[in-house]
């Protein structure tokens, strides 16, 4: 690597080994092999997420640094293949373009429990809860959810009730906008991600884990 790149960085592809958002920081495996690349939430939130699944594909801009390889920017995300599970049974006999389809409306997330698999979302000006499975999110590309945070779904009718067929970031839709923004809700929506998201509520719980960061101890 010479010095310019050492400087600004260069380009690699791979996928996530794992992420956990209550420590702060992952890691990517990358295409080239080598060793592992740090990935630190700051610069997944600057790419508009809070998780990442993992097995998504990802691309990513990295640094050599003292304490090794470390990505600076996130360029891509690729959410994994999941397999067709109990989470997302409802959507076995639905035809992939209605679901592609539906508009994503602006939410909030009322819980989330990664141990339990599940939670639960309010879409802005309505109280009926959302369903929110584990399988659709690590479908989606995600890994967990904060109280409070804004998202956008894509919701259908299912045989329990309402469920989220797909969650996007906030951040994400409001980029996609407006050929897959937000249906509907606030006419200005955040411009700065979920701490300014549609409706009233807490703001997102922060990932935590940078003050005790230490990569060296990570792997």
């Amino acid at each position: 690597m010479n010095n310019e790149e050492h400087d600004q960085g260069r380009t690699l592809s791979g996928h996530v080994k794992w992420f956990d958002p209550a420590k702060g920081f992952g890691f990517i495996v990358s295409d080239e092999g080598g060793p592992d690349i740090l990935l630190h939430a700051n610069v997944l939130r600057n790419f508009g997420q809070g998780s990442v699944a993992d097995g998504s594909a990802i691309e990513v801009t990295v640094q050599q640094t003292e304490r090794g390889m470390q990505a600076i920017a996130v360029l891509s995300i690729r959410a994994p293949e999941v397999a067709m599970g109990a989470g997302l049974s409802d959507l076995a006999d639905v035809d992939p373009a209605v679901l592609a389809a539906r508009p994503l409306e602006p939410a909030r997330v009322k819980w989330f429990d990664k141990g339990k698999g599940f939670g639960f979302a309010n879409v802005f000006g309505l109280q009926e809860d959302v369903f929110v499975h584990i399988e659709v999110l690590r479908k989606s590309g995600l890994a967990d959810l904060q109280p409070g945070e804004a998202v956008c779904l894509r919701v259908i009718e299912g045989k329990r009730g309402r469920m989220a067929t797909d969650v996007l970031p906030w951040d994400m839709a409001v980029r996609d906008a407006p050929a897959h923004g937000p249906a509907h809700g606030p006419a200005h929506g955040p411009a700065h991600g979920p701490a300014h998201g549609p409706g009233p509520g807490p703001a997102p719980a922060s990932s935590g884990g940078d003050a005790d960061f230490d990569p060296e101890m990570a792997q």
